[in-house]
């Protein structure tokens, strides 16, 4: 198997998020109301699987791998592109996630702010995987021997299987910070 797919597989649970994402935009629009529950699990979702998850699969294993090999122009760019979009969509997450802890405050001015970086993460990622799966997946694998991609699916594994653990080791620290 290509390690490519199962990139493309999350890519599809990324783009059902999107898609409520979406929903949830135009009803905060029409009625100026918003759903933490919804934004904290979203903002978890998009910092736990999309990034931490997905897109920690991207940069630092398939653009690391990548960026050893003698890439063409059109690919090293497209790669810089990505890398740029993950620290975009990084960015607006942690937008999104400040907005909403403004407005529980009180400050109903961060529903623009809300709004806004819900259209941009419904604007962005389509785009973004778009570009990967019909840009650079495919002819990136080529650059890879079948020994070179067989080790590289491994790492992935290996990432998911730790992921859950590197949480919520996370999670306790800052429990632990917060209750001293």
């Amino acid at each position: 198997m290509l390690p490519i797919i199962p990139l493309m597989s999350e890519h599809r649970l990324i783009e059902r998020v999107i898609k409520m994402l979406n929903s949830e935009f135009h009803r905060i629009s029409e009625t100026n109301n918003i759903n933490s529950d919804f934004i904290d699990s979203v903002t978890d979702f998009f910092r736990t699987y999309s990034a931490w998850c997905h897109e920690g699969k991207e940069t630092n294993i398939l653009f690391r791998d990548l960026s050893k090999k003698k890439l063409s122009i059109e690919h090293r760019k497209i790669m810089e592109e990505l890398a740029a979009e993950h620290i975009r969509m990084w960015t607006t997450v942690n937008s999104l996630a400040k907005a909403k802890e403004s407005y529980t405050e009180g400050n109903l001015g961060s529903l623009v702010e809300i709004i806004k970086t819900m259209k941009e993460l419904t604007t962005i990622y389509p785009k973004h995987i778009e570009k990967e799966e019909n840009l650079f997946y495919y002819p990136t694998m080529d650059y890879f021997t079948p020994q070179e991609l067989d080790i590289m699916l491994k790492e992935f594994w290996e990432l998911d299987r730790r992921l859950i653990h590197e949480k919520y080791q996370q999670v306790v620290d800052l429990l632990e910070k917060a209750n001293k």
